[in-house]
């Protein structure tokens, strides 16, 4: 899980673009699908030049690229479907959060995809944009994922109802996709937090209590990420509302309420979850105190055994000349018999008392 973190002094200008994120070395690839109910064409590392020949406005175009580190080619992909400069930076800028943005006749929506990491507790996330025009659906990934594997299938295939919806419900059901990968890492979390949580009851190694403090940071950038997710798909309710933007259909604001209580769904998961760890957390400190508890009280009761022992030792060792007990000749087996008699009066009362 990479962290947002400002420069200070830099002011990045529209005019001025630079792609903020990790993978610099992936080669753009340009992805186009044009279908209908009844064909659908599919283009494979087109370039701009035949972006004009393929695109059928009076079909649904969905054109997914692949790659962000080519700033020139974005540009002319963005000077073709005439995007706004502001639009082309955010879809550059990793960094950004979650946000929603309507024009008059484009929809800009820019978004974060989570999936836990194979190899650690952390999670990898790549930023995802999409631009929602009049037939045409742009989406920019940072670089080449099988997050939309079963969607191009179903759109191969005529399977539901895909290619008798217009290019909003093809938004919709990737943007359902990309929430199910949230729940695939809340998942893969709640997994570990149960091992942590039995760990916690076995072994108190302070690895443990490290690692339920990187799990609660996940949690915290889990719903960082998803609350502008949730603010954005509740905006899309004003978009019906204010009549400026018309891509969408009626009957298809139905199904972003419905990405709206997943979101929400999430968020109170999250909630339960963390509250897990916390409870994990303090059963950590409480099993700390319990074995300091009980080491402290094994070294009191030995130190109370002692002290008498100590007592008469320091009595007996003052070698006054008046002191009968010196001259006696089973004196030392009568000392020797009375503290081994003292000691074990001492263990039977603590044990009566179960204080050990």
């Amino acid at each position: 899980m990479r962290k947002i973190k400002y420069k200070k002094g830099r002011r990045l200008q529209p005019y001025n673009l630079e792609y903020t994120g990790l993978h610099r070395n992936k080669e753009i690839e340009m992805q186009l699908f044009v279908y209908n109910d009844c064909s659908v064409d599919e283009y494979e590392n087109g370039t701009i030049a035949n972006l004009e020949k393929h695109i059928d406005l009076t079909k649904i175009n969905w054109l997914n690229i692949h790659g962000l580190n080519d700033v020139d080619l974005l540009k002319d992909v963005a000077a073709y479907f005439k995007i706004d400069n502001f639009m082309l930076a955010d879809i550059l800028n990793t960094s950004k959060r979650t946000k929603l943005e309507e024009e008059k006749d484009v929809l800009f929506f820019n978004i974060k995809s989570m999936l836990p990491s194979e190899s650690s507790d952390d999670i990898r996330v790549e930023q995802i944009s999409f631009l929602l025009k009049k037939g045409i659906l742009i989406s920019f990934q940072e670089k080449r994922s099988d997050f939309f594997t079963h969607i191009r299938e179903r759109i191969r295939t005529n399977s539901g109802i895909v290619r008798t919806k217009k290019a909003d419900y093809l938004l919709y059901i990737l943007l359902d996709a990309i929430i199910g990968n949230f729940y695939i890492t809340i998942e893969d979390e709640e997994d570990k937090i149960e091992d942590l949580i039995n760990c916690t009851k076995n072994s108190a190694d302070p690895v443990i209590l490290e690692k339920i403090e990187k799990h609660r940071d996940n949690f915290n950038f889990l719903k960082r990420s998803i609350i502008p997710l949730r603010d954005s798909l509740y905006d899309i309710k004003s978009i019906k509302e204010d009549n400026v933007f018309d891509e969408i259909e009626s009957d298809n604001f139905s199904f972003f309420t419905r990405l709206h209580q997943k979101c929400l769904e999430l968020l109170e998961q999250i909630e339960s979850d963390m509250g897990s760890l916390e409870s994990a957390s303090n059963f950590f400190f409480a099993a700390q105190a319990h074995k300091m508890n009980e080491i402290m009280k094994t070294l009191t009761v030995i130190s109370v055994v002692f002290i008498p022992l100590t007592f008469i030792v320091g009595v007996y060792g003052m070698n006054f000349e008046n002191m009968p007990e010196l001259r006696e000749p089973n004196g030392y087996y009568f000392v020797i018999g009375f503290m081994v008699l003292t000691v074990a009066g001492m263990v039977f009362y603590f044990k009566k008392r179960n204080w050990f």
